[in-house]
């Protein structure tokens, strides 16, 4: 989920010592079904609206891909009583700002505008949620088909390395997973989506029963309870919509990527294992071991690769959880001309070094006090309160979950940590080899030790 860098100066604040963080909401349940949580925050003079859908690309079908990333753009595009590109000015004009991201699993909206403006993002909402299908015309869609197609050319296909995120997904998930494409979508897919499409995946997951608003900043609580029951008062509800359970997967071997990339400068390594699911008990152990093994200049994989051995220029650890299944990566990028078999062996040497010989407790300590202190940062920031807040909604059906989290990484030992390294980091994973146009000689083209 995160790789953190730290100092060793934060091991001596441990988190026995802590203070237990609560964060006070009021949390309700609209008449439409309608998820709200309110946290006063009175740091600074301005509120944060995030509303949360859990639609994502996993929502998708195969054939039907990108329309999650596409109703992102589509939706700010105007609605019944917006005109089309009022959404964002009126915005601007009270001094607010907006923006959305789509992932998997989520589509997450915000704004975050001055305290005397917090009627402004509610009509805004609440009109493109309840009052937006019928502005769906085929020329507005393919306004927005085209930007996304272009988005999909910036991003991804002319972006170095870009490649990878294309073919790693189908390549790590079995086939028809619902994390076997990438969250943009494919561009004949985006080609063939017909209004009727668009429509319909709005009326399934556009629901307010699948929708959770967070609202975080310098307002009263009963003030804004009454805001949000009037503007949404008008918004019907669809009915329930079911949240999907997990989807484990696992790969029976090695699977081997070899891609020559125009836009790469230099040689990219990616080891890729399928892992586990968000709040899975092995989830915060994984956390832990890719702080262990690539966060900060004394971590072992970037001590090794980086500062001895001077084979390579960056690491990069991390266990990416997602809400059915995750995947445990280390990213290498390699010196130019660098061998890429030469650096998979050393990571290799190390992770058998550590499932051998284990974890120290300072090891342990810095990735613990990592993850408090990334915490404490986003406790920091009404949009990262916001965020976190939704998640833990969804997650647990309670908002102020950032104790529970903790105890997730305060729970773990050097034992634990190597014992998840063991089940998890086997010989089933994907290995990635991305290069310069005519460098796959240097490309991993055998197994290097996964297994151990």
């Amino acid at each position: 989920m995160r790789a953190l860098l730290v100092s060793a100066a934060l091991i001596a604040a441990s988190s026995s010592l802590a203070a237990p963080i609560t964060v006070p909401v009021t949390k309700f349940t609209l008449k439409n079904g309608m998820t709200v949580v309110l946290h006063e925050d009175h740091s600074v003079p301005r509120v944060h609206f995030g509303l949360r859908f859990g639609v994502g690309s996993s929502r998708e079908t195969p054939g039907r891909t990108g329309f999650a990333h596409l109703f992102e753009h589509l939706m700010f595009e105007g609605s019944a009583h917006v005109p089309e590109g009022k959404f964002d000015q009126w915005l601007e004009a009270a001094g607010a700002e907006n923006n959305a991201y789509t992932s998997e699993d989520v589509t997450f909206y915000y704004e975050e505008v001055p305290s005397n403006a917090v009627e402004l993002p509610l009509f805004l909402d609440s009109d493109r949620l309840g009052f937006f299908v019928d502005q769906l015309v085929p020329d507005l869609v393919d306004g927005q088909r085209d930007i996304v197609k272009n988005e999909r050319r910036q991003s991804i296909e002319n972006r170095p390395w870009g490649d990878v995120e294309l073919l790693l997904p189908p390549a790590l998930w079995p086939k028809g997973h619902p994390y076997s494409w990438n969250v943009i979508g494919s561009m004949e897919d985006l080609s063939a989506a017909s209004i009727d499409d668009v429509k319909s995946f709005f009326g399934k997951w556009y629901a307010p029963e699948n929708a959770i608003m967070v609202v975080v900043g310098d307002f009263a609580t009963a003030d804004m309870k009454r805001n949000i029951e009037h503007w949404y008062s008008d918004v019907p509800g669809r009915g329930a919509v079911e949240k999907p359970k997990p989807a484990p997967a696992t790969l029976a071997g090695e699977k081997r990527l070899v891609i020559e990339d125009a836009q790469a400068p230099f040689g990219m390594l990616q080891l890729v294992w399928p892992t586990v699911e968000e709040y899975h008990a092995d989830d915060a152990d994984l956390d832990l071991l890719a702080s262990v093994l690539g966060a900060g200049a004394g971590s072992r994989l970037t001590k090794r690769l980086v500062h001895e051995l001077k084979i390579a220029q960056q690491v990069s650890v991390y266990q990416y959880s997602m809400e059915r299944a995750g995947s445990f990566n280390i990213v290498v990028l390699a010196n130019p001309g660098g061998d890429l078999n030469a650096i998979a062996r050393v990571v290799d040497e190390e992770l058998a070094r550590l499932k051998d010989g284990g974890v120290t407790p300072a090891e342990l300590e810095r990735a613990r006090a990592g993850v408090e202190t990334y915490m404490a940062d986003a406790l920091d920031s009404l949009g990262d309160k916001a965020r976190s807040l939704a998640q833990y909604t969804a997650a647990w059906g309670r908002p102020d979950g950032f104790e529970r989290d903790l105890k997730r990484y305060r729970a773990a030992t050097p034992r634990s940590v190597v014992d998840v390294a063991k089940r998890r980091l086997g010989a089933g994973r994907v290995v990635v080899s991305a290069l310069p146009p005519g460098q796959t000689a240097l490309a991993v083209t055998s197994p290097v030790g996964g297994g151990k």
